[in-house]
C-alpha cells in the first residue's frame, strides 16, 4: 500500500487540496512504521512545495 499511495500522490501533486485529501486518507490505513516512511519520503519528494501541509497532516497522525 505504500508504494500505492507514493504513486498517487505523485500524481495528485499538481493540486494542494487534492494532495491533502489523499495524504490524510492515506494516514487511515497504512501501519505506523509505513507512516514514517512516507512522512520521510513527502517532505524529500514535495521540498519546498507542500512542507507545510505534509507537517500539519502528520502532526494530527502521530
Amino acid at each position: 500500500m505504500l508504494e500505492m499511495t507514493k504513486l498517487v500522490l505523485r500524481k495528485v501533486s499538481f493540486d494542494r487540496v487534492l494532495f491533502k485529501k489523499e495524504l490524510v486518507k492515506a494516514t487511515k490505513w497504512l501501519k505506523k512504521d509505513e507512516l514514517l516512511v512516507l512522512q520521510a519520503w513527502c517532505l524529500i519528494t514535495f521540498a519546498g512545495k507542500y512542507d507545510d501541509l505534509i507537517i500539519e497532516v502528520f502532526r494530527n497522525t502521530f
